[in-house]
């Protein structure tokens, strides 16, 4: 089996602590939820397919934003959400 590789913009992490307070290095652990939720962002996927991946956190539901090409995930954007938290939620249930 491949490995999955994480990268992000360090300067992009950076802006989202301070305006989300999640680090990326906290997001990427959302994906290590066997209950995570992995959608299509439709609305943004211009150029290139975007998703989320709902998962839950020590105890709190993360969305994090994120491309998926050669093995690797970029992450763009994390943070707690409160649609995404509904929508984790509901794939629960």
């Amino acid at each position: 089996m491949d490995r999955i590789v994480f990268e992000w913009d360090p300067r992009k992490n950076e802006v989202n602590i301070g305006k989300h307070g999640v680090s990326f290095i906290v997001a990427q652990r959302a994906f290590l939820d066997p209950k995570r939720v992995i959608a299509e962002d439709i609305e943004h996927s211009r150029s290139e397919k975007r998703y989320y991946c709902f998962g839950e956190v020590d105890g709190a539901v993360i969305t994090v934003r994120f491309i998926y090409k050669d093995q690797t995930i970029r992450i763009f954007g994390a943070g707690h959400w409160r649609k995404g938290r509904k929508i984790y939620e509901k794939a629960q249930s």
